[in-house]
């Protein structure tokens, strides 16, 4: 498959050692759009559940320096779905500028009352996506030159391709 632009170099600073035993954060197959990070505690984390975002240790941190890229760390799929397992402010985003060690807001979504999830040392806990930043200039207007204001707001869309409002989602609303 030919890439259309060539990728960039980044240099990354391995915080702690073990790492090296559990091997360099890594795209896990060939397509994968992230790199896994692992949980790197001193020893298993309880999360329980709704309650409060714990910071955890990533082990490296990243120097991008590149004025259109930023990077966002991301919940792993099966684990948000299948356990519950999000981050405690949804997406993280880590500037190009920003060279600390990445911590992972982890976070339990599922109901009080629910199960703990245990988070070991070692665990691939989120990923690291990197993604093209536009950074465009603006012009203080006082009329927009063209528009394309469609009005309406949120949920004026609509959530189904049936007539407006006969799909409509909430409690008592539209058909079942």
């Amino acid at each position: 498959m030919d890439v259309p632009f060539e990728n960039p170099q980044f240099e990354i600073k391995v915080l702690d050692d073990r790492i090296y035993d559990w091997g360099l954060p890594a795209y896990q197959t060939d397509l994968s759009a992230g790199i896994d990070l692992f949980a790197c505690v001193e020893a298993p984390v309880e999360l329980q559940p709704q309650a409060a975002a714990v910071l955890i240790p990533s082990g490296i941190a990243i120097q991008m320096n590149h004025p259109n890229i930023a990077a966002f760390l991301l919940a792993r799929s099966g684990l948000g779905h299948k356990k519950g397992l999000v981050l405690g402010q949804g997406v993280g985003t880590i500037d190009a500028d920003y060279t600390n060690q990445i911590f992972i807001s982890a976070w339990l979504r599922t109901a009080p009352g629910g199960d703990p999830i245990i988070i070991m040392p070692g665990d691939r806990i989120a990923q690291l996506v990197f993604v093209p930043i536009l950074r465009p200039t603006f012009e203080v207007v006082e009329t927009f030159s063209a528009s394309t204001n469609r009005g309406g707001g949120f949920g004026s869309t609509g959530v189904s391709q049936a007539a407006p409002d006969a799909h409509d989602l909430s409690p008592g609303g539209g058909r079942a």
